[in-house]
């Protein structure tokens, strides 16, 4: 018993002293999507308010490819120092079901720090393409040509892919997935009619809803968004139950010492709070909030195993 005790004291020193030291060097925060995308934006809201508070720069690196799992990977077998942050979130979760070869685990390789925000999806058709006025139309439509209505995405693997394939089997019908390399191929593609659908982000969107390029029929969370508050969700749209809430959170190799967690979470929290940041997440389809570590485990969990069923009943890989 007292060579344990010794043993775990000296754990506890070793983690202390560490964190004391902590940060030591710039802190890198991966983004393993696309630049512009829906994880790419928040993350540098936060970065530089983060180097404020901690005292050395924190800066984004985009790793993006696989559903997000090469920045994943990187960041998994870094050393859990706290020097290598990484944002993970829904994509992340979907990515190890479709993925059956990862060098890691998403839940158990890694610090499950904090979350940051959530937000929905918006359902946008362009009207040259697929001339639906609402969901039900779209539905219609889809079932009388099953296949023949393409949806784009950012990425086999990525949240846009699975949001389209929860809405095939919520809505019964088959919208055909086109995946691009990133969001802004997705966004080009859908402007210039290529494609007639997709499940994107508020800020990707909403400039051309307002301008009448693209419609919008819903949003993906059970609730209204502020910015478009005429936009129906697609719950109440013609698909009960329908709720695919998007959200982020900053996670770190697994063994990152509990001092150096507390710290990034009592940080990024306050950084959450501060009227700049929470105006300028809602800008890019974000509701800030932040959640405690061990909070956000649970809600990990609970949202793996949700995307697991969706990608089990959906039938869902990565073409």
């Amino acid at each position: 018993m007292t060579r344990l005790f010794c043993s775990l004291l000296f754990v506890f020193q070793l983690t202390a002293a560490s964190a004391q030291g902590w940060p030591s060097r710039p802190i890198r925060l991966i983004v393993p999507l696309s630049p512009g995308g829906f994880a790419d934006s928040p993350a540098r809201i936060l970065a530089p308010k983060l180097s404020d508070a901690l005292g050395k720069q924190v800066y984004v690196e985009n790793r993006p490819g696989a559903g997000g799992t090469i920045g994943a990977d990187l960041a998994a077998k870094s050393p859990p120092d706290g020097h290598t942050l990484v944002v993970t979130g829904t994509t992340h979760l979907i990515s190890a079901h479709l993925y059956k070869n990862l060098s890691y685990d998403a839940l158990g390789d890694f610090t499950h720090i904090t979350m940051i925000g959530s937000g929905p999806y918006v359902l946008v058709v362009n009207p040259k393409k697929t001339p639906a006025a609402d969901v039900r139309q779209l539905i219609a439509a889809a079932r009388a040509a099953p296949g023949a209505i393409d949806y784009a995405s950012s990425g086999n693997g990525s949240s846009q892919h699975l949001v389209g394939a929860l809405f095939n089997r919520m809505a019964g019908v088959e919208l055909n997935h086109v995946p691009y390399k990133g969001s802004g191929p997705a966004m080009q593609d859908l402007l210039a009619a290529q494609v007639g659908v997709s499940f994107a982000g508020v800020p990707n969107v909403l400039g051309h809803v307002k301008a009448g390029r693209l419609r919008a029929l819903a949003v993906t969370t059970p609730k209204r968004w502020p910015e478009l508050p005429q936009v129906a969700t697609l719950a109440e749209a013609g698909v009960p139950g329908f709720d695919a809430t998007l959200w982020l959170s900053i996670s770190g190799p697994a063994g990152v010492p509990p001092a150096i967690v507390k710290r990034l979470y009592d940080e990024i929290a306050k950084a959450l709070k501060d009227a700049e940041v929470q105006a300028s997440f809602r800008a890019v389809g974000l509701e800030p909030a932040s959640m405690p570590p061990d909070e956000l485990s649970r809600y990990m969990r609970a949202e793996y195993e949700k995307w697991g069923k969706v990608v089990r009943d959906t039938g869902a890989t990565v073409n």
